[in-house]
């Protein structure tokens, strides 16, 4: 049985680099039948950060990136935070130093960085030169039980090469001369990342190993753990990193990287599954709009590239934007539209209301969040007048009091009944329509960018337009002694 996991550290915000891998992974399972589980790799103290943990599982979830195992889940082979496995770890690292395949080493930290220097002076890449190997076994166990601090290391082979097959890119030679002997257990008897990750994929029963390319270069020191412990190796797949455009490195300096910020801006979570899927994935058909369930079906791994996937945001709120106008149904957008409402504080009159105005935004925004910024005129009086609108009501302020006696005659808003009404008065005087309409949309909504006028009034309603226009033109200079104020 296939069986995938992601394995992210509580160090920080959930990253997208962490959902990109994440989606790779759960495909994969869920194309085979088989099995997707979370890993909390929770080892590094120093870097662990309190409700990181939630906001990872939380993110995952958003996603849809449902897991089979996991520690909120439980699962046959948990626990599933590393932090809760420390005394398999130091058994698994015993059995090496038994076996003789491991040795303890007793360097202090101003001797280590005095080894890498003079490593460093040679021209050598690694920082460790294993001189510890050659304290005899009984001298080292003296040692450690005198109380003295040691860390355990690995045995790595030096002659010769160590071979690693990665399902996307071949076979991938790494000389043994330049693997060091790193360290399995430090002296606070916590695991490192090699023999953590490689215990527990492998009592997880983990047989397909999805991550980022940065852990090429230590997938040779656990191949050489695997067969030290007389294990079966996974299957390797090593995704290309996320790019900002430009090529560099996708981090905080170069755009927004967490989940959490997308989700609170107002993105969908299928857009945003559907764009990360696309960095390296292709549908054999070549569209760019797919649903996770048909990633699955389509998926296979000889259409995955391996070319530096860029993360553009502009690309991503596109994309968010489609599915708002295109994927979901309007009831579904007015639906995931109401929390961002009532987070801003704004209420609506009804659901149909409500429906009506995201009918006639849903062009211009891209995102839930956007809604709210530039719908705010249909669901509140407290809304602001943007700068290019003040100036269209200084302009226009006789053609509002004009208008605002007009439309009081009509007996209702019919689009029809008012394109009659706004056109017929431009006519009268003379006047270009938008002449007419710019400041009477600044009037009724504080801005020039809005749904077409007659669709807007009929919104609106009668009594709600007459009110605006009465208060604008009230407040405007000079204006204080009008008779209707």
């Amino acid at each position: 049985m296939v069986k995938t996991r992601i394995a992210p550290s509580p160090t920080g915000y959930p990253h997208v680099g962490t959902a990109y891998i994440g989606i790779f992974s759960y495909v994969w399972a869920r194309k085979n039948g088989g099995k997707f589980i979370v890993r909390i790799e929770d080892t590094d103290q120093n870097r662990y950060v309190e409700g990181a943990e939630e906001g990872i599982l939380r993110a995952l979830k958003w996603l849809g990136l449902d897991y089979d195992e996991g520690p909120d889940v439980g699962g046959p082979n948990g626990p599933y935070r590393q932090s809760e496995r420390l005394e398999l770890y130091r058994r698994y690292a015993q059995e090496l130093l038994d076996r003789g395949l491991a040795y303890r080493a007793f360097e202090t930290p101003e001797e280590l960085a005095a080894i890498r220097e003079e490593l460093q002076k040679q021209g050598l890449g690694y920082g460790y030169d294993g001189r510890a190997r050659k304290i005899p076994r009984e001298e080292a166990e003296a040692r450690a039980a005198a109380g003295e601090p040691y860390v355990i290391r690995l045995k790595t082979p030096e002659t010769g090469v160590t071979v690693v097959h990665d399902v996307l890119r071949g076979n991938i030679e790494f000389d043994n001369r330049e693997i060091p002997d790193v360290v399995l257990l430090k002296s606070d008897g916590f695991p490192t990342y090699h023999l953590a990750v490689v215990v527990d994929d492998h009592l997880m029963e983990v047989s397909d190993v999805v991550r980022g390319e940065d852990w090429l270069v230590s997938t040779p020191i656990q191949k050489l753990l695997y067969q030290a412990f007389g294990w079966d190796e996974p299957k390797w797949y090593h995704l290309p990193l996320l790019r900002a455009p430009g090529g560099a490195k996708l981090s905080k300096r170069t755009g927004h990287t967490s989940i959490d910020y997308y989700r609170e801006a107002g993105y969908l979570p299928e857009a945003l599954v559907n764009y990360l899927s696309t960095m390296g994935f292709s549908m054999p058909d070549g569209r760019e709009i797919f649903s996770m369930e048909e990633m699955i079906e389509a998926f296979s791994w000889d259409r995955v590239s391996l070319g530096g996937p860029v993360f553009d945001e502009e690309k991503l709120r596109w994309m968010n934007g489609k599915y708002i106008r295109e994927v979901l149904s309007l009831e579904e957008v007015c639906q995931r539209l109401k929390p961002f409402l009532e987070k801003a504080g704004l209420g609506w009159e009804s659901d149909a209301y409500l429906c009506r105005v995201a009918e006639a935004m849903r062009p211009r925004f891209e995102t839930l969040a956007e809604f709210v910024e530039k719908a705010r005129y249909f669901f509140t009086e407290d809304y602001t007048f943007e700068p290019k609108a003040e100036k269209e009501l200084r302009k226009g302020v006789q053609i509002l009091r004009e208008l605002r006696e007009i439309l009081a005659g009509l007996p209702d808003f019919d689009p029809q009944r008012t394109e009659e009404a706004l056109t017929g008065y431009a006519e009268a005087k003379e006047l270009k329509l938008r002449k007419v309409m710019q400041p009477l949309r600044a009037a009724i909504t504080g801005s020039l960018a809005t749904p077409g006028m007659y669709e807007l009034l009929e919104i609106l309603g009668k009594e709600r337009v007459l009110a605006r226009l009465r208060r604008v033109i009230c407040t405007m200079d000079g204006e204080n002694d009008d008779p209707k104020c």
